[in-house]
């Protein structure tokens, strides 16, 4: 009798959640939070890809700054967005990914939700690819990715295929294995694509490898989903960054997904400003299909965040801010782009063992360094300075005041 009450007391002392595995932090959060835990005074932080200035603190654009006071003079409330979003913002973003004269001869042909920055535009991506087709279709991912696209698509049940898209003997993108996957595809999968400045590489195809793919997706009839989240920021120009995305609606005349987001070339980081677009091939398609992300949405946030998006919005439907944004864009690429070049100079003329030019030869605000994970783990340990574990760094990271002690310490670590 005593032990059947014993295991009764132990039954109902049993948590609903004893089962829970433990899942490790997100690596670069914890990265960040180990190096705001180093007290040396010369520490570096080149994993979080957030935009620094020459000073290394956050930047606030000048356009977002005008844009705010604009909205504070307005006396803007704090209502509810509709489930879609800022209507202003959803047209005026995808008409940036577009082009104008794109958007406006295939509006009544594009769908469109405001999401929850990048992040949020992939998941409800997936979501409406879930709820579309049955089976689900197989998801095509690079390899070496942003870690997001694998957690959002294998939660929701894809099975997610990696194919090799960098070659480390080489430093750069190997086009034959990427180009042989997508040759080799099943029919209806779903192509990932960084639009411009790959996370983590900073290696991009050229216009014409571009074309070669496009070509390639047509041909296999995939699906190509675009993470678009440095327009404008990778190379200083839109239509530059845009060109793949215009290139396969306009010339291949392809059904896309468009992820956009406006953490990193706006600087919006923590207003989670966003969208997805899915260009269909009809006026009802559209219609109906944007019906079923304004569900997704409902039962998802309800309706997403406005602050950021009355930002964007205002900058992006007012010419002179516009073009002020555009400056700003210059600014923050010249500035990284000049910080590569920095940093090359000094792992030269310190004699850093190795090749270094693939340094100048990646874009956008990441940089893949070709480093060994002991390498890694010295820097952190004995300098100070904080990197991913594959030697992914953020160039924005880099300023005139540190950039020459990391390269000597990359320097003295390859010894």
């Amino acid at each position: 009798m005593g032990q059947t009450s014993t295991s009764i007391v132990d039954a109902s002392d049993a948590s609903l959640f004893s089962t829970a595995p433990y899942i490790p932090p997100d690596a670069i959060f914890a990265l960040t939070a180990k190096y705001l835990n180093d007290t040396s005074p010369q520490k570096v932080n080149l994993g979080q890809g957030t935009y620094r200035d020459e000073q290394g603190n956050p930047w606030i654009l000048p356009s977002v700054r005008k844009s705010r006071e604009i909205l504070t003079a307005q006396n803007v409330n704090h209502e509810y967005l509709p489930i879609l979003g800022h209507a202003g913002f959803r047209k005026a973003a995808t008409r940036l990914a577009l082009g104008e004269r794109i958007f406006n001869e295939l509006e009544s042909k594009i769908a469109i939700c405001q999401s929850l920055s990048g992040t949020g535009a992939l998941h409800l991506a997936a979501l409406l690819l879930r709820y579309s087709q049955s089976p689900l279709p197989e998801v095509l991912i690079p390899q070496p990715t942003w870690s997001n696209h694998h957690q959002v698509f294998s939660s929701l049940g894809f099975k997610c295929q990696s194919f090799q898209y960098y070659d480390s003997s080489r430093r750069d993108l190997d086009f034959e294995s990427y180009i042989s996957t997508l040759r080799s595809a099943t029919p209806h999968s779903i192509v990932i694509l960084h639009a411009c400045a790959h996370n983590p590489t900073g290696c991009d195809p050229s216009k014409e490898q571009w074309r070669e793919i496009g070509r390639v997706i047509k041909e296999r009839r995939l699906f190509p989903l675009f993470d678009s989240a440095y327009l404008g920021f990778n190379s200083g120009n839109v239509d530059d960054d845009a060109f793949a995305i215009r290139y396969f609606v306009d010339e291949l005349k392809l059904e896309v997904g468009g992820c956009l987001s406006f953490a990193k070339n706006m600087g919006l980081y923590g207003e989670r400003v966003g969208c997805v677009f899915i260009i269909t091939k009809t006026d009802d398609t559209a219609r109906n299909t944007q019906s079923v992300l304004e569900m997704l949405q409902r039962s998802e946030v309800s309706n997403p965040p406005a602050y950021g998006a009355k930002i964007a919005a205002t900058i992006l439907d007012d010419d002179k801010l516009r073009q002020m944004w555009y400056d700003d864009l210059i600014t923050m690429s010249s500035r990284i782009r000049s910080m590569r070049q920095e940093l090359y100079n000094y792992l030269i003329q310190f004699g850093a063992r190795g090749t270094w030019d693939h340094l100048i030869r990646q874009s956008g605000m990441f940089g893949f360094l070709g480093l060994s994970s002991e390498v890694v783990v010295r820097l952190r340990e004995e300098y100070h300075i904080y990197m991913a574990d594959n030697s992914r760094i953020s160039i924005a990271g880099l300023n005139p005041g540190n950039v020459e002690y990391v390269a000597r310490s990359i320097a003295e670590c390859l010894k």
